[in-house]
């Protein structure tokens, strides 16, 4: 791969608000890989989105995620279950001309899978970074993956998605990507 930033590719964070953390089994794990994503993301010039369901109820993006995701980040309030119910987000995918979406964050069942379907529709290539979704319950989880990858989208972890962007131990950012890692281990 290039060392040069990704184009037509951008990572969106769906709801990784505290309230629906905590409702969570596998809450921490998520934010963490998360958190990986968008620093990953940021590391490597991958425009980081993130939505909020109902943010004026249930609070904002979690901050260890808006940190990671460094200045330039785009946030949108929605009240749709999809992303692309978001007011702008579609606009915003249109101006970035992105055609290639990583998607993370919360809650798989419900949010995560409308949003996924709704990007394939729209004839865009999904990636679900699957160590960095979850749900109230695995089964569901992963009856939504199974469905998720039968439409067309990949879903594969974290890691392997940006080690796959970094492509060789020579890309300039190798050593602060694999930094990441550790730090997320």
């Amino acid at each position: 791969m290039s060392d040069t930033p990704a184009t037509g590719i951008a990572l969106l964070v769906v709801d990784v608000q505290p309230t629906f953390l905590k409702a969570m089994p596998e809450g921490e794990a998520c934010l963490r890989r998360c958190v990986l994503a968008a620093s990953a993301a940021k590391l490597l010039g991958v425009p980081v989105l993130f939505t909020e369901q109902v943010p004026a109820k249930l609070g904002p993006t979690h901050p260890d995620l808006l940190l990671a995701a460094g200045e330039g980040r785009a946030v949108f309030g929605k009240t749709a279950f999809s992303a692309f119910g978001a007011p702008g987000l579609v606009e915003a995918f249109g101006k970035m001309q992105v055609s290639q979406l990583l998607i993370c964050g919360l809650e798989i069942p419900v949010c995560v899978y409308q949003t996924a379907m709704d990007a394939l529709r729209e004839g865009m290539g999904v990636t679900i970074l699957s160590d960095a979704v979850t749900g109230r319950r695995s089964a569901d989880g992963q009856a939504c993956l199974e469905s998720l990858r039968a439409a067309g989208a990949h879903v594969l972890p974290t890691e392997t998605v940006f080690y796959a962007m970094v492509g060789d131990a020579t890309h300039p950012q190798f050593r602060a990507f694999t930094e990441l890692v550790k730090q997320a281990a």
